[in-house]
């Protein structure tokens, strides 16, 4: 398939600026761009009706990266805690996705969308980590992330303690045949 001109509307990560006219896969344009009105259709019609709104298309994006970067200076340092079950070794069972970041940080006072939220890869253990979430298309910030299995237990992680095994006890576990060694020497006074 032959690739499709189009016109971004807005800054696309790894494509292009406002203004420029790129080549993509017609999937992309199709199911992404232009859907989420990020591009039009690089047509004559097109490029001189963009000509003529340009100025107003930029005085609205500056308006938007401004508003964001007030978001961002306001929330800088933010930390959410997701409360998930996990195994004792801290692997959880399933993972935290997108959206359940952006419902906590909805909840900690910082509405965005789960779309917003940029994971490299899954969450898939306990612990602290940062995540990026995109404001604008030229405003990241990074939130920190808190996966524990109780509120006591993220309250730890956030002093920086580790949590990876719980303890239950004061006396070491003991595993396999020790449990049932009987001719272990005494201890002697």
């Amino acid at each position: 398939m032959a690739a499709v001109e189009l016109i971004l509307l807005q800054r696309v990560e790894k494509l292009g600026q406002m203004g420029e006219v790129v080549k993509v896969k017609p999937g992309y344009a199709r199911n992404f761009l232009l859907p989420e009105k990020k591009a039009i259709r690089a047509n004559k019609d097109n490029l001189t009706r963009f000509e003529t709104q340009r100025a107003q298309l930029e005085a609205q994006n500056i308006k938007r990266r401004e508003e964001a970067e007030r978001i961002a200076e306001r929330v800088a340092g933010i930390t959410v805690t997701i409360i998930r079950q996990a195994g004792e070794a801290g692997s959880l069972y399933g993972s935290v996705s997108p959206r359940d970041i952006a419902e906590a940080a909805t909840a900690a006072g910082l509405t965005i969308g789960r779309d917003q939220v940029v994971l490299d890869h899954p969450i898939k253990t306990l612990g602290m980590r940062h995540v990026r979430v995109m404001l604008h298309p030229e405003v990241m910030i990074r939130i920190g992330v808190n996966v524990a299995r109780s509120p006591e237990e993220a309250a730890k992680q956030s002093r920086g303690e580790s949590v990876a095994a719980r303890d239950d006890g004061d006396e070491p576990e003991l595993t396999g045949e020790a449990l049932f060694a009987d001719d272990l020497p005494l201890p002697t006074a």
